[in-house]
């Protein structure tokens, strides 16, 4: 059952946004870590010296969710170096923003940025991003389930994932699925 807590980091140089992020994610019963900045972001991470993956095994992040718009460097750029990083890859990354610009939300998806959301940032949304690294984090599907090939039965489940996330942007591997 220790797959229940997810530990999220949450990157924010907003001091409001960044409690109220941890808020909506200590609500729905999600681990958080905070901190200001990408560069404190890749600290916590191991990735200013990529020299201990020991420390980060046991951090178990699950799931980052990161500013777009931050001094120094980006959550764009933030994006990159964790897609970028052999140990690191694999980490959903969600890219969150007060700007709704396409150009913008299409480069932090094709980066591999698991899902733009536009701020402020609602319950609505954490729950399903919540849902979908628990389901994410279930034992392989192909081993689980049987289809015949043709459709995903994983995303035909949850009844309530289309209903609250009109304002969101596709997540990454639905879209690549839609392409299929």
């Amino acid at each position: 059952m220790e797959q229940e807590f997810l530990h999220v980091l949450a990157v924010d140089d907003s001091f409001v946004d960044r409690k109220v992020i941890e808020r909506l994610l200590k609500v729905s019963s999600c681990k958080v870590t905070t901190v200001e900045s990408a560069g404190r972001a890749l600290q916590f991470l191991g990735l200013d010296e990529e020299k201990s993956p020991v420390e980060f095994d046991e951090l178990k992040v699950n799931l980052i969710i990161t500013d777009y718009s931050m001094p120094e460097m980006t959550g764009y750029d933030l994006l990159k170096r964790i897609k970028g990083s052999k140990k690191l890859r694999e980490i959903p990354v969600v890219i969150m923003s007060s700007e709704d610009i396409q150009p913008q939300v299409n480069r932090c998806l094709e980066e591999g940025a698991e899902e733009y959301l536009v701020k402020p940032v609602k319950l609505s949304d954490v729950l399903r991003l919540r849902d979908f690294i628990l389901k994410e984090k279930a034992p392989p599907y192909p081993q689980r389930e049987h289809t015949s090939g043709k459709r995903k039965s994983r995303d035909e489940s949850p009844a309530s994932d289309s209903t609250s996330s009109d304002h969101l942007r596709p997540l990454r591997k639905r879209r690549k699925m839609a392409h299929h």
